[in-house]
């Protein structure tokens, strides 16, 4: 969008994660694939290769390079998302980009070369210099953030005691369901897997 392009009349352009505590799972999902799109479409009028310019592709969500005609596709950024528990115990965090006082699960980028499971033992102990194992899938969520995929694992404690890194971590420490400071929005991977805990340990 030009920076000057002015919004109609009687309406304001809101970003969508400003919006996002309010809207429906399936709303954002739609926003969501709207906002990857266009991303894509801004960071990927030229081709990596050569630099030559790209242009839309019939049948498939793909840029075409006009010049060499190397075929670009929207990039995903997969990264884990992980509820530690221990007992009726559970780890949230608070990030120091987080909206003040919301606290959640631990997440972090998947490397190259790193399978999912090594990615969770990596991320969590650097975040929070604590040993998990046992790891489940729960789920999955897009995640336009810009361009994430959140693959969501439940992983037990295991041990060591809990050093924040602050570059990443404001604050952590262990909850029981009904002592919980305030969460991600309830269309959030995060909130469904901290739901799903305190569920199974009889509160919500």
């Amino acid at each position: 969008m030009a920076p000057d392009f002015e919004s109609p009349e009687g309406t304001v352009f809101r970003d969508l994660r400003g919006v996002f505590s309010g809207m429906e799972e399936d709303f954002f999902r739609m926003a969501g694939r709207a906002k990857q799109i266009v991303g894509w479409n801004a960071t990927h009028r030229f081709c990596g290769r050569c630099g030559g310019e790209t242009g839309p592709v019939s049948g498939e969500l793909a840029g075409k390079c006009r010049r060499c005609g190397m075929l670009h596709y929207p990039r995903l950024s997969p990264a884990v998302i992980v509820l530690v528990r221990d007992g009726s115990r559970v780890l949230l965090a608070r990030s120091p980009g987080f909206p003040a006082h919301m606290y959640s699960v631990l997440a972090g980028f998947v490397e190259p070369g790193e399978s999912i499971e090594e990615a969770i033992k990596r991320e969590v102990r650097e975040e929070v210099g604590i040993e998990v194992s046992n790891m489940r899938y729960f789920g999955s969520q897009p995640w336009p953030f810009p361009n994430s995929l959140m693959i969501g694992f439940t992983a037990e404690y295991v041990g060591g005691e809990l050093e924040i890194e602050p570059t990443e971590i404001a604050d952590a420490g262990w909850y029981e369901p009904g002592e919980f400071p305030p969460l991600p929005p309830r269309a959030s991977i995060a909130r469904a897997m901290i739901a799903a805990f305190a569920a199974r340990h009889g509160r919500v």
